[in-house]
């Protein structure tokens, strides 16, 4: 895919799960280094062999750069392949030990292992009709020190002795299967990520034809008899004046109707209606990332507070959205004090210089803020939006008949 560049930034629930599949393919390769490293470091003490050291530090310098090789999984070749140096520095240290795999036979299978986690690392990484290939040669690479060492046939089968290397080899054989299938199932979730973003934008150019086509409904008729009767009064105006005066008339009553009919339109557009506005907002956090719950048990019967109510929703599903990196939000309305109170509450921190959502950049509360406060203050009821402990709240209250 190629990438635009206003693309936008995944949901905060796809970045989650690459850092967990990215640590549990890091935790797998530490493992096994680990299991190698250590079994070396016994083999070491008890022989204090030149070679065996060298191949200890070719193994964690193998480790260390296939850790750090681990972060250009994410793109799986499609973004194009790393520098060229990182991938020398990932193949050099690993053909090291993989050398020294002739020289240690009691140690060859675990230094031959080294080119083979890099080859399966690097394997991930180029184009995908390249993996296996690319996986195949590493295979055969790796294997010869071990052959070499088990048509030797005197020492073939020290290894076995060992506890490391039984896991070890159980561990290569399962290698490729287990990193396949971790990225696969993050490969599905930034797909998804791309569906619901797909999907976003389907919805609002959705809106755009409909409400283009309601638009070309109510002027279009309008304005093709204004142009015809225009027409007409052009025509007449010098041999009946009268007819022609008339027919302006007309042309005027039916401006003034297209008029109202455009005010119409716009107006249902603007109209608020409180149980879409709170399942919009759930649907929309919850695309977003954040876990939404919907908790409302009445609401009031008042239309004008319905329709406060229903901007208050809009205005804090909207800087939760802008401003906070939110994995939870509440959403409760009820019974409560004589009238009815709204509660959001999200455990997003707010990014923005004020300190708190909708904050304008010398510290003060926002328009949207400001113009939602007005509205209550109106109907005689309160609204707060501040910080409580590791959340942050929205509380609106408004009066039983919706004024004082």
């Amino acid at each position: 895919m190629t990438a635009q560049p206003d693309a936008r930034a995944p949901f905060a629930g796809v970045n989650a799960t690459w850092n967990y599949t990215l640590g549990s393919i890091v935790f797998l390769f530490l493992l096994l280094d680990l299991l190698v490293i250590t079994d070396l470091l016994v083999r070491y003490l008890n022989s204090e062999s030149g070679l065996l050291l060298a191949l200890i530090v070719a193994c964690i310098a193998a480790s260390a750069t296939r850790i750090r090789y681990c972060w250009f999984l994410r793109g799986e070749g499609e973004d194009g392949m790393p520098r060229l140096a990182w991938t020398v520095a990932l193949f050099l240290p690993a053909l090291a030990a993989w050398v020294l795999a002739f020289v240690l036979p009691e140690a060859a299978v675990f230094a031959a292992a080294q080119l083979w986690f890099s080859g399966v690392l690097f394997s991930i990484v180029v184009q995908r009709k390249l993996r296996w290939q690319v996986m195949s040669a590493a295979l055969v690479v790796t294997l010869i020190p071990i052959a070499t060492r088990l048509l030797s046939g005197r020492e073939a089968l020290d290894l076995a002795e060992r506890n490391a290397a039984p896991f070890v080899v159980i561990y290569s054989v399962l290698l490729p299967l287990m990193v396949i299938s971790s990225l696969w199932l993050w490969r599905i979730v930034r797909r998804l990520d791309e569906a619901r973003h797909l999907a976003a934008e389907l919805a609002v150019t959705q809106e755009r034809l409909r409400f283009a086509a309601d638009l070309h409904d109510v002027q279009g008729h309008h304005l093709q008899v204004i142009a015809l009767k225009a027409e007409l009064v052009e025509r007449t105006l010098a041999a009946k004046p009268d007819y022609a005066a008339e027919q302006v008339g007309e042309i005027r009553v039916i401006a003034k109707e297209a008029l109202e009919e455009t005010r119409s339109l716009v107006a249902g557009l603007r109209e608020v209606e409180l149980g879409d506005e709170l399942e919009n907002a759930r649907e929309v956090l919850t695309l977003s990332g954040a876990e939404c719950a919907l908790e409302v048990s009445e609401t009031p019967a008042s239309v004008e507070a319905r329709r406060v109510l229903g901007f208050a929703v809009r205005e804090a599903t909207t800087n939760i959205l802008r401003h906070s990196e939110a994995t939870s939000a509440t959403i409760s309305l009820g019974p409560a004090r004589g009238g009815f109170e709204l509660v959001v509450v999200n455990d997003g921190i707010a990014t923005d210089p004020g300190g708190a959502p909708d904050a304008s950049p010398d510290g003060r509360s926002g328009s949207g803020l400001a113009g939602l406060r007005a509205r209550v203050s109106v109907l005689g009821g309160t609204l707060s939006a501040m910080p409580v402990r590791t959340s942050f709240e929205l509380r609106l209250w408004l009066p039983e008949g919706g004024s004082q």
